[in-house]
């Protein structure tokens, strides 16, 4: 299929193909049942393909759309072999995710004509948001622009540490303050430093707490509402983390999130631990907010940013 004839950068591919090797023999392990004994695509074996992509995390509402566009090209099909599933599965999620606001920027690229391009990211505790957000500031200044972390979850003493771990490892400034300072005054020194250094890119770490959303919600709006003193349009991205090892968790986080705070990104991490990747593929589908990078390894090279011809190459590789 041509959506597949591209070339993939080697190193980044190997990387990617090695840490979706746990969703990937999961998921044809419970394939290569469903199909058993079955040489045509017909109801039981849909039946049973529903089963497989549900019990691997791509979530109910995308199963049903996948099912129902394979519905399709067996009615169309007088005899659909099972041995062409793996194709047509391909091609069916990857046009789906073509459907969807799925990312696909330049690598690690921000716009030009917002500057400082502040990113805020947000994230329940123990998803990996401090890891992204170090992993990124190294890529962001690979690419020559000038970053700066600001320590907002003031919440933890454990969070500032682990920044600051990240900031001296990137070698780049980080504003913070103590613990239980107000998150907001945090975010206007980081701008305000930001704007002084002529800084490119600026990452806001947040306090990753989901106990009572209203106060969540507050307290973002007030950290977005005090950026904005310095620069109007900050946020220029509201950066949400999600742990792809928890498959449906991760859903119910996004949807939490989605409703406390505007998020108009994702990034899905620690896909290479897991068996769950297939998240990958409801959540993009089900929030219609881009993916735009996805962790798949401990290495600080290891955060990419996603794309979907990629992924599903991976994904279905035999």
């Amino acid at each position: 299929m041509s959506l597949f004839k591209k070339i993939f950068s080697s190193d980044k591919k190997e990387t990617l193909d090695k840490g979706l090797e746990k969703s990937k023999t999961s998921f044809f392990g419970k394939l290569s049942k469903a199909v058993a004994g079955k040489s045509k695509v017909d109801d039981e074996v849909l039946d049973n393909l529903e089963e497989v992509l549900v019990t691997s995390d791509v979530g109910v509402n995308t199963t049903l759309k996948i099912i129902e566009r394979i519905e399709e090209r067996v009615s169309k099909d007088k005899y659909m072999g099972t041995e062409e599933l793996n194709t047509i599965l391909r091609e069916e999620i990857a046009g789906l995710l073509s459907e969807t606001h799925v990312g696909e920027d330049a690598d690690f690229a921000v716009p030009d004509d917002k500057k400082p391009y502040v990113i805020m990211v947000v994230g329940v505790n123990g998803v990996g948001k401090t890891t992204t957000i170090g992993k990124l500031a190294h890529q962001f200044k690979n690419k020559g622009l000038k970053v700066v972390l600001g320590a907002g979850d003031t919440f933890r003493a454990a969070a500032i540490d682990q920044l600051q771990v990240w900031a001296d490892r990137v070698d780049i400034p980080i504003v913070k303050q103590k613990m239980g300072s107000d998150p907001a005054s945090v975010a206007f020194d980081t701008l305000n430093s930001a704007e002084a250094d002529n800084a490119d890119v600026v990452l806001i770490d947040t306090a990753g707490r989901l106990h009572n959303k209203v106060n969540l919600m507050n307290e973002l709006s007030k950290v977005k509402r005090v950026m904005q003193k310095v620069v109007p349009d900050a946020p220029h991205d509201v950066l949400l983390v999600l742990d792809g090892s928890t498959g449906q968790n991760a859903f119910e986080q996004a949807k939490q999130f989605t409703k406390a705070t505007e998020v108009t990104s994702l990034a899905v991490t620690k896909l290479d631990g897991t068996a769950k990747g297939g998240v990958v593929i409801g959540i993009s589908d089900q929030f219609q907010i881009p993916v735009k990078y996805i962790g798949v390894g401990e290495g600080i090279e290891d955060l990419q940013v996603f794309n979907k011809y990629e992924f599903v190459d991976s994904f279905f590789k035999l």
